[in-house]
């Protein structure tokens, strides 16, 4: 009898496992390649990407992004499958392929194209990319460019921009449609004004210590006849990595810039949103993807994450990055992306205590449950039976678990295909008798950010990963997160928040408030406008934030909202800065 109970159980963990999911978690779940540069890895080698693009081809999405020996495709943005090629001719160093694509449609093809300073790289076509089908287009084309991008307008002509540089412009040009050379010279853009838009400051903290910023990764958008040419700042290793958004009348000049970045997430577990692309859905939603800094091992030490974007009624570009590492829901359909695609789902263990079945060095247990991508617990191990186990404090209801795995001790460089991670995940309300919840003792595929939605709401206090299978290196974890809703009430709402900006330096404002007792985070909304407060920024484990990100010729607007396991906080007044 108990051995039937014994099945019965993990038969319920496998179905579990199966369930279809609605939701999805940043950063995104994909089989990131191990940074192929040895000169990189000094420090660890490490999984990295960043700078990618996804373009919506044929019904399918197809994501393309730095040094990743190939490309994935997805129809529901979601699964994506990895398909292997290599798009530099083998006379080129193979280790730095595809170094942040450029990827355009004509008609019914796609093109793809790597940077590069030189003359001699191809430039890349297919009408079957899902079955690996590519032939080169042009052989040599005639002008480089660091961080390309395609564009093809309305008119059907095509377009090209680059540029990734802290002493240079973002430029652009237009090529023959039918040649794929350049038309004319190239046209001086936009360089990044750090004296008047404080978020363009380079530095973790926007103070300019020793570099200029860096202006790079550029995208093109087109809305409602306007043009919205978008560029990376002011360096991809800060949690203030940003994408910016420049509105004009024609693709090549003119341009007037939104004051704030459109994609901006200096706080929370995964941060930076800089050097992506805007893409839509099945149903004409608008997306934004881009690189999340981790810089750890190395400054190029990266992954991906997805945003919900779109235009208001005043054409205003936004990306919504509000709760932007918590689930949220995928495409379904026609959808308002002013409305969050949050799940309502809250953070069930930031903090809460944590046992582990070994530890190495100072890579401390509370290191999985501190809402920090940098910092990671380790077991001395990747053997089977290393464990680690989360208190959530209180049987609460859960809804997803994210598993970051990090990479303490890999021995991997470049893609690594058929690896893959094993585990069993556990539950139990006391502490004493176990249930296993998901069972992938079976799995065969490479999950580094796995992402757990359960097919019905669990009432449960703790949960235990046991480790069977590592890829490589340690059973390490970055972030072993738990959604869900706890049974207390929601924060009360945050007193006395005010904004101190001064004359001396407007891009700059020390934000204060008075703590909520029962709240483990805040969010802070900014905007230019009182209606259009689109950026956001998580605060944990304090009641001030110093804010250097503003246009000093602006007056801003903010709004504070407070955080716990229940939900969230009424939000406050709005408080005017001039």
């Amino acid at each position: 009898m108990k051995k039937f109970h014994f099945f019965f159980v993990i038969l319920l963990a496998l179905l579990n496992t199966a369930t279809a999911q609605n939701t999805y978690c940043n950063p995104i779940n994909l089989d990131y390649g191990y940074t192929p540069i040895p000169n990189f890895s000094e420090w660890g080698r490490h999984r990295a990407t960043a700078d990618p693009v996804i373009v919506h081809y044929k019904d399918d999405y197809y994501l393309f992004s730095t040094n990743q020996w190939g490309y994935w495709w997805s129809h529901d943005m979601l699964d994506w499958h990895f398909i292997p090629q290599h798009f530099l001719r083998p006379e080129h160093k193979v280790y730095d392929d595809l170094c942040a694509p450029a990827v355009g449609i004509i008609g019914d093809t796609m093109l793809v194209f790597g940077s590069t300073y030189g003359r001699d790289f191809p430039i890349w076509m297919s009408t079957n990319p899902k079955d690996n089908v590519w032939s080169e287009a042009v052989h040599k084309f005639d002008i480089g460019g660091w961080d390309p991008a395609f564009f093809t307008d309305d008119d059907g002509r095509f377009y090209m921009y680059n540029g990734s540089s802290n002493r240079y412009p973002l430029k652009g040009i237009e090529l023959d449609r039918a040649t794929l050379q350049p038309i004319g010279t190239r046209s001086e853009l936009y360089f990044l004004e750090p004296d008047r838009y404080g978020w363009h400051r380079f530095g973790e903290h926007m103070d300019n210590t020793f570099l200029d910023p860096f202006i790079e990764g550029a995208w093109m958008t087109k809305h409602h006849g306007k043009y919205y040419l978008q560029f990376g700042a002011p360096g991809t290793e800060f949690s203030g990595y940003a994408d910016g958004v420049l509105v004009g009348n024609n693709p090549l000049g003119g341009w007037t810039p939104q004051s704030d970045p459109l994609s901006f997430k200096p706080g929370g577990f995964a941060r930076g949103a800089g050097h992506g692309a805007t893409f839509q859905d099945h149903w004409h939603n608008y997306w934004h993807i881009s690189t999340i800094a981790i810089s750890v091992k190395n400054n190029f030490e990266r992954r991906l994450g997805i945003w919900p974007a779109g235009f208001d009624a005043d054409d205003v570009m936004y990306c919504n990055t509000a709760f932007g590492d918590y689930p949220h829901y995928l495409p379904h359909g026609e959808a308002d992306h002013l409305q969050s695609r949050f799940t309502g789902w809250m953070l069930l263990n930031y903090q809460k205590p944590v046992r582990v079945s070994s530890t190495l060095g100072a890579h401390y247990p509370n290191f999985s449950a501190d809402e920090s991508i940098k910092t990671y617990w380790s077991a001395q191990t990747g053997n089977a039976g290393e464990w680690i186990e989360t208190d959530l404090g209180a049987v609460s209801t859960v809804r997803a678990i994210q598993i970051n795995y990090a990479d303490q001790d890999a021995e991997f460089l470049g893609k690594s295909m058929d690896v893959f991670h094993q585990y069993r995940l556990w539950h139990s309300v006391d502490g004493k008798k176990w249930t296993v919840l998901v069972d992938k003792t079976q799995n065969k595929t490479d999950v580094p950010h796995d992402y757990l939605e359960l097919a019905t709401p669990l009432e449960t206090r703790f949960l235990k990963l046991e480790n069977l299978k590592m890829p490589t290196g340690k059973f390490a974890l970055s972030g072993f997160r738990v959604f869900g809703n706890g049974h207390l009430n929601r924060p009360e709402p945050v007193k006395n928040f005010f904004v101190l900006r001064t004359d001396k330096d407007k891009r700059s404002a020390w934000l204060k408030w008075n703590p909520v007792d029962n709240a483990y985070a805040y969010n802070i909304y900014f905007g230019t406008a009182q209606d259009k407060l689109y950026n956001c920024i998580m605060v944990h484990d304090a009641n001030e934030y110093w804010f250097k990100g503003m246009d000093n010729k602006k007056t801003y607007y903010f709004r504070i909202e407070a955080l716990n396991e229940a939900g969230v906080s009424v939000a406050s007044k709005v408080v005017i800065s001039e």
